[in-house]
């Protein structure tokens, strides 16, 4: 129940359904999701953690504002575990998982194609799971897991929007890369597909 109630709350707040500011009541998370007060307030906590909720207690809980150095700061941590698994899982990847990230890109490609955001999300994250679960590392999934929740936001609008489609051409690079077992080529190509989120938090910094 705990993690049902944190995913549940996490992507209301990515998708904007739960408003930056919107205050989040006990009552209201009970009667939302029909499971009692102790999960839900565990789910609020890591979420606090993952910088989503912010908390005063005894007092008020709410949907964090897009905090710029926050989401900068998460997205460097991103860029630089996504490039450690790739490296790392270069020399594993069988054909098998190559043929998986060929068929995540093309229904990343696809789902931008038809403005699907929540489709390019999911096609997103299965093409970049290939590499962190090949590499075999838990604790780059485990970082992962803390960072990946603030960039979802930023995410959300870069894939509505034509600049998105650019990614399609580096996951086609980072696959490229991998098939050649360049760990390092593919390593950096990940690293450049996670910092092209940087014009949209000069953006959001400026507005």
């Amino acid at each position: 129940m705990r993690e049902d109630a944190y995913r549940a709350i996490r992507d209301a707040i990515v998708d904007g359904t739960l408003a930056p500011g919107e205050r989040l009541s006990d009552p209201d998370l009970v009667a939302w999701l029909g499971i009692s007060r102790t999960p839900i307030r565990e789910a609020l906590a890591r979420l606090e953690q993952s910088g989503l909720v912010q908390t005063k207690p005894g007092r008020f809980t709410i949907v964090s504002p897009v905090n710029v150095r926050e989401t900068r700061s998460a997205q460097l941590v991103a860029a630089a575990m996504h490039e450690l698994a790739v490296r790392e899982a270069v020399p594993l990847l069988s054909e098998h998982e190559l043929e998986a990230m060929r068929s995540a890109n093309q229904r990343f490609a696809q789902a931008l194609r038809d403005n699907d955001v929540d489709a390019a999300l999911a096609a997103d994250d299965d093409f970049h799971d290939v590499a962190v679960t090949a590499c075999a590392h838990p604790t780059i999934r485990s970082v992962l897991e803390q960072v990946t929740p603030t960039l979802r936001r930023i995410e959300r609008i870069r894939f509505s929007s034509l600049t998105g489609r650019a990614s399609v051409a580096l996951h086609d690079r980072i696959i490229a890369r991998c098939a050649a077992g360049d760990a390092d080529g593919a390593g950096l190509a990940a690293r450049e597909n996670w910092l092209t989120l940087e014009p949209l938090l000069t953006d959001e910094s400026d507005s």
